[in-house]
This record gives C-alpha cells, structure tokens and sequence, in this order.
C-alpha cells in the first residue's frame, strides 16, 4: 500500500501536467479569444480540439486539487481530514493562507456550468468558454501558491518525475 507521500508527490506530478498543458491550450487560443458566436461557429476541429482540452484540464487540475491535494496537504499537517467535509477542509486551508474558499466555490461553479453545458444557445456556450478563458489565470495563481507551500513546507522541490521523494 502506497503511503501518503508517495501518493501526494505523484499527484503534485499530475497537477504539474494538467497546468503544463492548461497554459499551452490558453496560448495556443490567445489569437482566437474572446469569442463571440460567430467567431465559434468558423472554427475548425484543431480549434475545437483545443477548447475542448482547456476545459478538459482545467476541470481535471481542479478536481486532482480538490480531491487529492487539498486533503493531503492537511493530513501532513497533522489533521484527521476523514471527518472533515469539503467546506470544512477550503475552510482550513484558508486559515493556513493557502486560498479564499470564496475563490475556490467560484472557480467550481463556473466549472460546472461548463461541464454540464449542453445548451443549444450557443451565446451560453461561448460565454462559458469565454468565462473558463480568464480563469484560468485565477486557478493557476492559486495552484501555484499551493505548488509553493509544499514546496517550501513538505520539501517537494521541481516534480517532474515521481521518482522526487518529500
């Protein structure tokens, strides 16, 4: 059975590569964006594709965040995460300086709207998108500022392999 630390160094690893491909969808986009509706219905496949990515890990970088990083970060810290409820845990973390659960909440909700768009009003659809587009910036500053305390606090240094020990 893997312990914690191995597990957390390998999911610091995979927020390393949903960022690392996050940034390069947002770059590959800048010429395109903002859009509007009739900007979105030209775009070709490739375009899509990338849209599709940056939704993609941007969904999956929160997700690995909350579900994996954000209760580990406590456990090393010595707390019993298992009978704290989410709200509870971006509640701690705001207390150790780490993010606004206010930020947090507002990043999943816009998030989830994305995620389960399956609107025919394209407008909603390029809105979201759009909306997605700039916050992207929002959740990597907070990323990074996470990246940083670990750093600094359980010694992870540059992961750019598992194979870093904590």
């Amino acid at each position: 059975m893997k312990d914690i630390r191995q597990t957390f160094r390998e999911k610091i690893y995979e927020c390393n590569q949903h960022k690392k491909r996050l940034q390069g969808a947002k770059e590959k986009l800048q010429d395109i964006m903002p859009l509007n509706v009739e900007k979105y219905n030209e775009l070709d496949d490739i375009f899509i594709s990338i849209i599709d990515q940056l939704i993609f890990r941007f969904s999956k970088l929160q997700d690995t965040m909350g579900d994996k990083i954000f209760p580990s970060i406590l456990e090393l810290n010595g707390e019993n995460v298992k009978k704290m409820t989410f709200i509870d845990r971006l509640n701690r973390l705001e207390e150790l300086e780490l993010l606004y659960q206010v930020d947090w909440m507002s990043l999943r909700k816009e998030r989830n709207e994305i995620a389960h768009e399956y609107s025919f009003n394209q407008e909603e659809v390029v809105d979201s998108i759009n909306l997605i587009y700039k916050r992207v910036d929002k959740l990597l500053a907070i990323y990074d500022h996470i990246y940083n305390y670990c750093q600094n606090k359980f010694n992870v240094g540059n992961v750019s392999s598992t194979n870093q020990t904590l």
